[in-house]
């Protein structure tokens, strides 16, 4: 087939010896089946930002880390280096998270290369050998959707415990291979610790997940596994080997509104009182300048 001029790079650079085929056209990359070597694996090449149906939003972005402070001025002002360092931000954030993921043995693609615009990263097959189905392709068994998602819930925690929630986590993004479900597409991955969207993010990554079981295994949707893995972590009792039940109770006492306002209060007089301290030592200070 014809190679695209993105991947063009990778065969100068000797990191690609051939292409295959088209994998798939994703909302925001299109995927190859390439050959390196003796090795089959995949071509991630990201589509540039006015071809994407998948935009960048700051419910994603945010918390996330930008060493570089010119970089940082210069997205903030949205000048053209911003945008291409922006750009370079949004793509270079699912290496890390897939480097990340797959070195504390939560399943995901394992990553090669990143040069060009192009992420080189394991090609997932199935028992035969072709091209792993994604979870939505296939009729599950109530037996085998019990058994995904206790699978799924397990690797939602492993990456929470490593402050990573993946942001658009559903059956369309999950590969049944040979050895179990991988988890794809990470470009939005969330820092847990550092966005406010954390918590819901988290929670409709699992619900997304709980609707689609639940289909093939109708007892899932009485659970809430999310809610429960959520207030685990928030309570530092979240660990990669803890039992999850599904169950959750919400508190339903009711919010002590009149200690909140009287700690309020307290708050305000004191600064108020450290407010006007400050103003009188300037009234003395400039009073003895004068004299002086």
């Amino acid at each position: 087939m014809k190679i695209p001029k993105r991947i063009e790079a990778l065969i100068e650079e000797g990191l690609v010896d051939a292409v295959i085929c088209q994998l798939i056209s994703g909302k925001e990359a299109m995927v190859y089946v390439v050959r390196c070597g003796a090795n089959l694996r995949c071509a991630k090449v990201y589509k540039e930002t006015n071809q994407r149906s998948f935009h960048q939003s700051s419910e994603y972005t945010e918390g996330r880390r930008i060493r570089n402070s010119r970089r940082a001025r210069a997205m903030e002002k949205g000048s053209r280096y911003g945008r291409k360092a922006q750009e370079d931000a949004w793509q270079s954030a699912e290496v890390d998270a897939l480097y990340r993921l797959a070195a504390t043995g939560v399943r995901v693609p394992q990553p090669y290369n990143f040069f060009e615009g192009v992420l080189l990263m394991e090609l997932i097959t199935d028992s035969t050998g072709a091209v792993a189905p994604k979870l939505h392709d296939l009729v599950l068994t109530a037996e085998q959707a019990r058994e995904y998602h206790r699978s799924l819930m397990q690797q939602v925690v492993q990456m929470l415990c490593v402050g990573v929630i993946h942001g658009d986590l559903s059956q369309y993004n999950v590969l049944v291979g040979s050895e179990g479900l991988v988890i794809i597409d990470l470009p939005q991955a969330v820092n847990a610790a550092g966005n406010n969207n954390a918590r819901s993010m988290l929670k409709r990554d699992v619900d997304n997940l709980t609707a689609y079981f639940s289909r093939f295994a109708p007892e899932l949707r009485h659970t809430d596994y999310g809610s429960e893995i959520w207030s685990l972590y928030q309570r530092g009792r979240l660990y990669p080997e803890t039992e999850l039940t599904g169950r959750f109770e919400y508190s339903e006492k009711p919010a002590d509104v009149g200690s909140v306002m009287r700690a309020v209060h307290i708050v305000l007089k004191r600064e108020a009182a450290w407010q006007r301290h400050r103003q009188q030592m300037r009234l003395v200070q400039k009073s003895e300048g004068e004299a002086a």
